[in-house]
């Protein structure tokens, strides 16, 4: 056995051996695959390994289309069958709601060619014709859907690995994972150490354990998943051919041939969780027994679409283990935290994701940054507020509800609340409607005396659409609250302050004391990896604001450039809450609390100073996401109550008043201001969102420089736009394809929102470059079906800026 290596991973299962096969395959082949038990062991053998590539996420979807090609290029790789069979894929719809979605991944399918279409039901008869399609509303056909053989595709895997040089060890346990000085890791097994540069826990049911070896513990517990297997189908004996899969998601079952039976597999709602404190380490091949009354009402559903499912005898059941994050998504990434050590753990549908996270694990790890956005896998998606509590309650939605379908906007009730400031009480008396924001509770908008407190879900425009104008017609006609306490805040201090932020931002970093500036933070590949605003408070101090959700994101950039020496960096995000007061009236309301100067004059725009408001000591930046004249107020999370108390109170005869982030959505879309992880993404190059006139190449050396400098002289891939939609009943919510009258994508929508003070139904998006320009009509894929649009020359709301800079 090797005693180095360039990554030593964990977890000899489908995912493990991915990411080494992907290691070996980028150029890594000093890696080395360390296996406690055999291949397959804990969740992969068993697995029902269907495959399909369509998922709301349209990079997923890409990942899952990427894997499912992989494994054709395996088997002929290495002459390792994978047992790939692809009969298809039948999606039902029996809902409106359903058939929004199926439709919109059509459309999805449409921009990126992917193979997934409707069919009538005609056609779907022919295709499976023990189906019962009445009450169906529409059928989508995905030809290449199906499934695989999972020690197959995991020996292939493996194969391909050696194939390259990497080395698998079995029944070769790992007991320590010890961190070295210069970031580097010892593994150690009873057969000898290894030193490593990289650590990667892929251990599948055992994640937690080998994480707490690092000190680190996963928002992870695993359940019991059931699927039987029934016996020879004559009507199947007899086809000559095999059945596409049904994806019934309405019906809460899956079903697909297995021999000459069906395979029926169910999330049931009583659903039963497993070593909640610890996957035994000498599990490794086997089930638990028969638990089949569980699923009882998903299987009478799949009888009543498949009536042979009936009458046919169980030829084996399998109920055995899979672990799961709080989401149901994979807990991937490097952790923050920890210097080199790569997390990929709780993953569900393994056999469509397998290539895609190994591929984007290789190229994180080698290249310092995945090809594509993947925040929505990243770990750092997840904070310290996600403890065990949490993760079982949110655990237990997910599976129980495994197939409900996640709308645009929808705010999940299980776990919460976890983490709440002082002013959560009083706004839940003020009749708030609350969101979840890595881990922060926060108001998404008030309901006035008689409106219900608890908001429907759908694609289409839901109950709160009306109240959320109401505060934004508040705010550009008079003056509006908003609690932005989320906000992650940043206190850096000490002689080399200046000089660290410099070496971290684009932008050039203010000079004089009150002044501020945006700027982007650059990513590995030159794209935009975050953007903050950073404030000179005094000679040696400086306040840096960024996105509330991507504070540990963040962290690896900021941990990436070392601090001076006696220079401080710190988060403030839990001491701090705040405050944004805007709208034409804000400061008449703000003077009424503070006798400092608010004019134009005194306090322009991008200025900040120290002041008291009401009484209390806050920090004031002449500022506003909404695009509107405005300050942002940050106090100690001590003084928020009164902060809160003084402008309301100030507020009240002014008709100002609460704002929630729903209608702080709405106003900054009117201004055309983008937003992280939607217009601003590492996928997306400054000069493709606009970012690039803040980057000072002149000034030095900053993160990443090279790698910007790399593709500042290309041309544009796409441009960041902003468009005008006739939608009556919908607006565009982010995702949604763009085509040409002629049916040529051209762009997909980042951001969507009704602007209530234009009267638009508006959407920030992406056009490819070239392809579409001002003026232009479009046509977006709303709730799956094209709506007309046209590209707007400039943001409908004060696109000069004297409102903000009034």
């Amino acid at each position: 056995m090797r005693t180095h290596a360039q990554a030593v991973v964990i977890g000899g299962g489908l995912i493990g051996c991915s990411i080494l096969y992907h290691l070996a395959k980028f150029g890594w082949t000093d890696v080395v695959l360390l296996e406690r038990s055999e291949l397959t062991s804990g969740s992969t053998w068993h697995a029902a390994a269907n495959i399909h590539g369509l998922h709301d996420s349209t990079n997923i979807s890409r990942l899952q289309h990427y894997t499912m090609a992989l494994y054709k290029e395996l088997e002929a790789e290495t002459g390792q069958g994978c047992g790939i069979f692809q009969p298809g894929s039948l999606y039902l719809a029996q809902t409106e709601a359903r058939e929004h979605q199926l439709r919109l991944q059509e459309a999805k399918a449409r921009r990126y060619k992917m193979n997934f279409y409707e069919v009538a039901r005609d056609e779907a008869e022919r295709l499976h014709p023990l189906v019962d399609f009445d009450g169906i509303r529409c059928i989508m056909y995905e030809p290449e859907g199906g499934n695989v053989d999972p020690s197959g595709v995991t020996a292939a895997y493996a194969a391909g690995a050696r194939q390259r040089g990497a080395e698998i060890h079995r029944f070769t346990p790992v007991t320590a994972t010890e961190a070295q000085p210069d970031g580097s890791w010892i593994v150690r097994t009873p057969k000898g150490d290894i030193h490593t540069q990289w650590v990667v826990n892929a251990a599948g049911l055992w994640g937690r354990e080998v994480a707490a070896m690092a000190g680190l513990q996963l928002p992870l517990i695993p359940t019991e998943h059931q699927y039987f297997v029934t016996e020879t189908i004559p009507e199947i004996a007899a086809m000559g051919r095999r059945l596409p899969s049904v994806a019934d998601r309405d019906g809460e079952y899956y079903l697909r041939q297995e021999g000459l039976g069906l395979l029926i597999g169910a999330y049931e709602r009583k659903m039963k969780f497993w070593a909640e404190e610890g996957t035994p380490l000498d599990f490794g091949h086997e089930l638990f027994p028969d638990d089949l009354d569980r699923i009882e009402e998903n299987m009478l559903r799949a009888i009543a679409r498949v009536p042979t499912v009936g009458t046919a005898g169980i030829k084996k059941v399998i109920n055995g283990p899979m672990i799961w994050s709080p989401d149901s998504a994979v807990l991937f990434g490097p952790v923050p935290e920890l210097s080199n050590y790569f997390c990929c753990n709780g993953i569900i549908p393994g056999f469509s994701q397998s290539g895609g996270m190994g591929k984007l694990a290789a190229e994180w790890m080698i290249e310092g940054e995945p090809s594509l956005d993947m925040f929505a896998w990243d770990m750092a998606r997840f904070g310290h507020w996600a403890g065990k509590a949490f993760t079982k309650a949110r655990v237990q939605d997910q599976y129980s509800h495994r197939f409900k379908i996640h709308f645009p906007n929808e705010e999940r009730a299980a776990g919460r609340p976890v983490r709440t400031r002082p002013a959560h009480e009083m706004q839940k008396g003020m009749n708030a409607v609350f969101g979840l924001n890595f881990g922060w509770e926060h108001p998404l908008w008030f309901a006035a005396e008689g409106e219900p407190r608890e908001e429907t879900i759908g694609f289409t425009r839901q109950n709160w659409w009306g109240p959320v104008g109401r505060e934004a017609r508040m705010l550009r006609e008079r003056a509006g609250i908003i609690d932005i306490s989320n906000f992650a805040k940043y206190e850096v201090k000490g002689a080399g302050a200046e000089a660290w932020l410099n070496a971290v931002f684009a932008n050039r970093i203010p000079v004089k004391v009150g002044y501020s500036c945006l700027t982007p933070l650059i990513g590995r590949r030159g794209g935009i990896a975050g953007d903050f605003t950073v404030t000179r408070l005094a000679a040696d101090e400086f306040l840096v604001i960024g996105s509330g959700m991507a504070e540990r994101f963040h962290q690896r950039f900021f941990k990436s450039v070392p601090l001076p020496e006696g220079t401080t960096f710190r988060s403030r995000t839990e001491e701090l809450g705040g405050f944004n007061v805007a709208g034409p009236n804000s400061r008449e309301l703000l003077s009424r609390l503070t006798n400092e100067d608010l004019s134009n004059t005194a306090f322009p725009f991008m200025r900040s100073r120290r002041m008291v408001v009401g009484g209390v000591d806050v920090v004031a930046l002449r500022v506003s996401f909404t695009g509107d004249l405005g300050w942002e107020l940050h106090c100690k999370a001590a003084d928020q109550v009164n902060v809160y108390n003084a402008l309301l109170n100030a507020g009240a005869d002014l008709c100002a008043g609460p704002v929630g982030s729903r209608a702080l959505m709405s106003l900054r879309i009117e201004k055309g201001y983008g937003s992280w992880s939607r217009e601003y993404s590492p996928e997306y190059w400054p000069q493709e969102s606009g970012l690039d006139r803040l980057i000072k190449l002149d000034k030095g050396d900053f993160l990443n420089k090279d790698a910007y400098q790399k593709i500042a002289s290309e041309t544009p891939r796409h441009k960041l736009a902003i468009l005008s939609i006739d939608a009556l009943d919908a607006d565009a919510t982010g995702g949604e394809p763009i085509f040409l009258p002629d049916g040529t994508p051209v762009g997909q929508v980042s951001s969507g929102a009704f602007g209530y003070s234009v009267n638009m139904s508006l959407a920030l998006c992406y056009i490819k470059a070239g392809t579409a320009k001002a003026g232009d009509k479009v046509s977006v894929a709303i709730l799956g079906r094209p709506h007309d649009a046209v590209i707007l020359e400039k943001p409908p709301f004060d696109a000069e800026g004297a409102r903000l800079r009034a």
